[in-house]
């Protein structure tokens, strides 16, 4: 993955808001994401459904008996 560093630019400079990353020279992609946007929230599960998760059988094998399979298609 490749790694990511948010920086603000204003008036023409540019101001880390992160670590700033330890290069001489790199090839950069600039995305400008304006100030007047509203930022996008991340969504989160409701804490009143924390621990009610339940997993119905094997993880790597299938929940569903192999001569089943046909009629699922």
């Amino acid at each position: 993955m490749l790694p990511s560093y948010e920086a603000m630019i204003e008036n023409g400079q540019l101001q880390w808001l992160t670590d700033e990353p330890k290069v001489a020279k790199a090839h950069v992609i600039v995305t400008i994401l304006s100030a007047n946007e509203p930022q996008l929230l991340r969504r989160t599960p409701s804490a009143a459904i924390a621990g009610k998760g339940k997993t119905l059988g094997d993880l790597v094998s299938s929940l569903v008996e192999e001569q089943d399979w046909e009629c699922l298609k």
